[in-house]
């Protein structure tokens, strides 16, 4: 199925702009995902997934949304700044930079089966498509992507 929009929330950014969906997954032209949001506010999947895997494992330290706390910068624009490796990279193998320290995450499966859906929860955050706080409509989870995730977590 092409999508050439993103409903209420289309962007001009190739970086953003869903070229189109895959088994309830949406991408930008160069193959990276992204969000997508319907004009009624509907959410995709990997979006709202997102949005539990976030404060299942990040909020702790960077806050509550993508917001940021004293502990940790706020993540919310990351994945807009970011290249989708540097993001990937850095999840996986974590980061230092000063006195501020990211640990690796790149062994825990419920970072690494979900990456995609935390990248793309941020993405939506970190270009206001989605406000803070649990959205409340979301696509169904598409069976491909619930075989993947049985598959990964084993």
């Amino acid at each position: 199925m092409m999508v050439m929009g993103q409903g209420a929330f289309a962007q001009d950014d190739p970086n953003i702009t869903v070229a189109y969906e895959e088994d309830g997954r949406y991408f930008t032209d160069d193959g990276i995902p992204t969000y997508f949001v319907d004009e009624d506010g509907t959410v995709d999947w990997l979006t709202f997934s997102g949005f539990r895997r976030y404060h299942s494992e990040c909020h702790v330290c960077h806050g509550p949304d993508g917001e940021g706390s004293t502990y940790a910068p706020a993540l919310k624009n990351s994945a807009v700044d970011m290249t989708y490796d540097d993001f990937l990279y850095t999840v996986a193998a974590g980061r230092e930079n000063g006195n501020s320290v990211m640990p690796q995450f790149g062994d825990n499966l419920n970072v690494t089966c979900y990456i995609d859906d935390i990248y793309v929860y941020l993405k939506a955050r970190g270009t206001d498509a989605v406000a803070r706080g649990r959205p409340a409509k979301k696509q169904a989870k598409s069976e491909a992507i619930a075989e993947d995730e049985d598959a990964c977590m084993g």
